[in-house]
């Protein structure tokens, strides 16, 4: 007997009746007894073995993950890994994870996981605009979910809309009075780097100002500090910062620091990720929270979905990201000089300026 077949009996989805007997609390108390007393009716067991001995399944997802030699890895991905691990282990799924540079060792650890068959779907990690994992994982026939979009789409994928959130970032700092807002990002060829380097270009725009310095680098608290370095010798030196990730805006802050600057006061800061160190900064870093735990869970949906024979070309979901407000941005210094309209509080952006969750 099948999940298929409880999933028939009641007139629900798989991925409901996978869910409610793997103890998901987000499943109605009423819907999980009638799928329970389904299953004891028919006879129902789960047992992982003898699936893995009849069909050769691993009832294992991979994930591998983007670090640099002598990493665990980014602070993002193992709170991705610590919110969907638990989701899997209830759906009766093991969660493999690997790491590798991107590239060809990353791709060729990708075969090596699929042509063994030691998985049977594979979450992919930092996604790239035009990206080789997913033209390979599409040859495979093999399940995947991507966290993050790719220029050519047509795949499941959870994203957080990097664009959205750093318009709102942009334009909470034109509120502030600030004319010269500096980025920090990472590569253009991830998705991510694009749509929110995307984000704070348009925002620009928008207000009629010419885009602000950039600078470009894998995201790290050491880049963060070079490159912020190098926009402060910039002839018309920024008065705020926008960073792609948490990681290059602590750099930045205490790049900021080391330059005699203040980070809030004089030359304001926001970050992306929300990660632990965020509020625990020497000032505390205004950043967004991309709410992994929910990304986790339509993550594991969709993969549910897909081993049940679903098309993920159908699946697709774009989140929205919530603004955290601390005190490393504010208003334009009072002796900039550069522009003389009225600049708002803090007090009167931090509710305001707030995102809402996607449901």
């Amino acid at each position: 007997m099948s999940l298929a077949k409880i999933a028939a009996n009641l007139s629900l989805s798989i991925t409901t009746v996978s869910r409610a007997l793997g103890g998901f609390s987000d499943v109605a108390e009423a819907t999980r007894c009638r799928v329970e007393a389904e299953a004891q009716r028919i006879g129902y067991r789960a047992n992982s073995a003898a699936r893995r001995l009849r069909g050769g399944r691993s009832d294992a997802v991979g994930i591998v993950l983007p670090t640099a030699p002598g990493q665990l890895g980014e602070p993002f991905y193992l709170r991705l890994i610590a919110a969907i691990g638990p989701l899997l282990a209830q759906a009766g799924l093991d969660l493999i994870v690997s790491s590798a540079h991107a590239g060809a060792t990353e791709l060729a650890l990708y075969r090596q996981l699929v042509e063994n068959r030691r998985v049977d779907a594979m979450i992919v990690a930092r996604t790239r605009l035009d990206d080789d994992r997913i033209g390979y994982l599409r040859e495979a026939r093999l399940p995947f979910v991507t966290h993050g979009r790719t220029r050519a789409g047509g795949h499941a994928s959870v994203d957080v809309d990097g664009t959205a959130a750093f318009q709102m970032a942009t334009r909470r700092l034109l509120a502030f009075g600030h004319r010269h807002i500096g980025f920090i990002g990472a590569p253009l060829e991830y998705g991510f780097g694009f749509f929110r380097e995307a984000g704070w270009r348009s925002a620009l725009l928008e207000a009629d100002l010419p885009p602000g310095p950039a600078r470009f680098a894998e995201p790290s608290e050491e880049n963060g500090h070079r490159l912020t370095r190098e926009l402060l010798q910039e002839p018309e030196r920024p008065t705020a910062l926008l960073c792609a990730t948490d990681r290059l805006a602590i750099g930045a802050l205490h790049a900021l620091g080391d330059a005699g600057l203040r980070p809030g006061r004089d030359v304001s800061v926001i970050g992306y990720d929300n990660s632990p160190v965020a509020s625990y900064a020497a000032t505390p870093l205004t950043s967004f929270e991309p709410d992994i735990e929910g990304a986790a869970k339509r993550m594991l949906d969709m993969l549910l979905a897909q081993l049940a024979g679903g098309d993920g070309a159908t699946m697709s979901e774009l989140r929205d990201a919530t603004l955290i407000p601390r005190r490393s941005d504010g208003p334009v210094p009072s002796d900039n000089g550069r522009n003389k309209s009225r600049t708002i509080s803090r007090e009167e952006t931090s509710d305001d300026e707030r995102p809402h969750d996607a449901a």
